[in-house]
């Protein structure tokens, strides 16, 4: 059986970081009724589920130091070399998505949802929606939480690593929304104009579930 025919009770909220993915998604959960897959907090358990053949990439991300992440690599080879930009460990989000029950509805969310890996799993043009903040939006956004520095400001030269950082989310964004377009996904640009009722809201329309 194809993974598409056996993946129809999924949704996916894919996107850039800051752009408001993890709050959305729990909201539409709790509202509709609907099982929330988080991919951040899985993390961990992949990286411990991984192994250096078939992950390559994010073991060499973790054997780097703070300073050869996040300063002494520009932004574009950090994309390069991004697992998860890659693809890899996507299988293990599915493996997650097939051993839970198919009955709530899930609601799977997360910036390794990439259009390229989620389109050949949908069944439906309301399964899946992909949240792209603009480069303001997203500083913002990081700031709001407080996590501005929480990674840069482990490394020798925070601001570097900072600027660093922003750039390749913003590569990152950049390639998303390529995807999407070469696909005909569905994107929604997130700029701070649209109030977080507002989204969700729109994020539910086109997820099928208004």
């Amino acid at each position: 059986m194809e993974l598409a025919e056996r993946l129809p009770h999924v949704r996916w909220i894919g996107g850039g970081s800051g752009a408001g993915k993890t709050t959305v998604a729990a909201r539409l959960a709790a509202d509709h009724g609907l099982r929330l897959y988080s991919c951040d907090p899985m993390q961990s358990d992949h990286a411990r589920r991984s192994n250096p053949v078939d992950h390559p990439l994010l073991h060499d991300f973790l054997a780097m130091d703070m300073d050869e992440r996040w300063v002494n690599r520009p932004p574009s080879v950090m994309l390069k070399t991004f697992h998860g930009f890659q693809g890899e460990g996507f299988h293990l989000i599915l493996e997650d998505l097939l051993a839970l029950p198919e009955e709530p509805p899930i609601l799977a969310e997360g910036y390794k949802l990439l259009p390229r890996l989620v389109s050949p799993l949908l069944s439906g043009p309301n399964q899946a929606v992909w949240l792209v903040p603009t480069p303001p939006f997203r500083r913002v956004a990081v700031e709001m939480r407080g996590s501005t520095w929480d990674i840069a400001g482990r490394t020798s030269n925070a601001e570097r690593a900072l600027v660093n950082l922003l750039a390749r989310d913003e590569l990152f964004t950049g390639e998303v929304v390529k995807q999407a377009a070469a696909l005909a996904l569905r994107v929604i640009e997130v700029d701070g104009t649209l109030s977080l009722e507002d989204l969700t809201m729109r994020v539910a329309e086109r997820l099928g579930l208004t």
